[in-house]
């Protein structure tokens, strides 16, 4: 038997086997999640919020390193 069909033969066996778990049922879109939007949003904001703090922090730490204020 040649390797081509051989292939074609273990795929197929494969996909009739196995199924896909994740793909159930479709998402509705029309009704988002707001608990997951809330909790996207929010981890988004505080992130944020330590970038900016972290920056604050840099700059000040280099003004005075280098004798700027």
């Amino acid at each position: 038997m040649p390797f081509g069909r051989l292939l074609l033969r273990t795929w197929t066996i494969h996909k009739m086997v196995s199924r896909n778990a994740f793909t159930a049922s479709k998402p509705d879109y029309s009704r988002p999640n707001m608990l997951r939007v809330g909790l996207a949003f929010g981890s988004t904001a505080v992130l944020w919020a330590l970038l900016l703090k972290q920056h604050s922090t840099d700059v000040q730490e280099y003004k005075k390193r280098n004798g700027l204020e």
